[in-house]
């Protein structure tokens, strides 16, 4: 998965996996949330949870992978067509967020012990709804952000400085490369033209205009 080329430049994912139970109607509904990057990854984890989880009626699953979320899949394993992973899937996807970032890399598996209550179409939905969206609730979250790393030529003299400058000015640096007669400083900003704009003005008025900034790469980082 290429995440550098999306367009989405930030989304949000878990902090860490998370389980969360929850009782409906004398049937357990178990909910597992995994931070995941792959649809490999995501199977390993279900495979897992199959075998932990052998004597379970139904592992109901739903996924969203990639910061533009391209990949969604759902399975509802056994359950009535559309009553359990679409559902689970509806939960991840409009996961109401307060940086209005949306929710991606996340699988959400759903173990089911049925209790003797049937619950009918409408009851499952609802079920397997909520217990997504209540394991969100006591899950973690983060918020991951795509950062362009530009280069800053600079002697070895002013080198130093340069980094103590934006660092104070709370631009994020990268190790400094050091070459035999020079230096390259490696800083880190959010991956857009507002942030790429500002950047070259501080960089103006720190070098006094002597500095030009090259574009050496991207990269993914979590936000803590």
């Amino acid at each position: 998965m290429n995440t550098n080329e999306s367009a989405a430049t930030s989304y949000t994912t878990l902090r860490g996996d998370s389980v969360h139970e929850l009782e409906i109607k004398r049937s357990r509904f178990i909910t597992y949330l995994y931070r995941v990057e792959t649809e490999a990854e995501a199977r390993n984890r279900i495979a897992g949870l199959r075998k932990t989880h052998f004597d379970a009626r139904h592992h109901c699953t739903a996924f969203i992978l990639g910061p533009d979320r391209m990949t969604q899949r759902s399975n509802d394993d056994g359950e009535p067509s559309g009553t359990a992973g679409i559902p689970m899937l509806d939960a991840l996807a409009k996961r109401d967020l307060p940086d209005q970032s949306h929710l991606s890399d996340t699988l959400a598996v759903v173990v089911r012990y049925f209790g003797g209550i049937k619950l009918g179409a409408g009851g499952l939905v609802r079920a397997y709804s909520e217990a997504v969206s209540s394991g969100l609730d006591h899950a973690s979250l983060l918020r991951r952000q795509r950062l362009r790393i530009f280069t800053l030529p600079a002697s070895h003299a002013l080198a130093a400085r340069y980094e103590n400058e934006l660092r104070a000015a709370g631009y994020q640096i990268e190790p400094t490369h050091w070459e035999a007669d020079a230096a390259l400083v490696h800083i880190g900003i959010p991956d857009t033209p507002e942030a790429a704009e500002k950047l070259r003005v501080h960089v103006a008025a720190l070098t006094a205009g002597a500095g030009e900034l090259a574009t050496a790469t991207t990269r993914w980082v979590d936000l803590i």
